[in-house]
């Protein structure tokens, strides 16, 4: 399953994820600033964009994707803090498939 790391994702947090999934960053993609991420990610084949900023769908329409958009909550984008969350991003990836 592919991934797609937003800008303000620490690349690091790739690693962290099992190897099911293959997990690309924006900046890999050539995709920085793009305004059409959440189109880019739907059409690439990805099954969702992972982000820390709640405004990433800022000026585009998530809506009309057939992807969801994951936004990890924490008091900080730091990879120690946002490691914990990749469980639970699994875990809604998994249902998402098994629906």
């Amino acid at each position: 399953m592919k991934l797609l790391l937003d800008e303000s994702v620490p690349r690091g947090l790739s690693a962290t994820f099992p190897d099911l999934f293959k997990v690309h960053s924006v900046p890999q993609m050539g995709w920085s600033g793009n305004g059409r991420l959440l189109r880019l990610t739907a059409d690439r084949g990805f099954a969702a964009p992972v982000a820390v900023d709640r405004g990433m769908a800022h000026g585009q329409n998530p809506n009309d994707l057939q992807i969801p958009v994951i936004i990890m909550l924490a008091v900080r984008n730091r990879l120690q803090e946002l490691r914990p969350l990749v469980p639970q991003v699994i875990d809604m990836l998994s249902g998402r498939l098994l629906s």
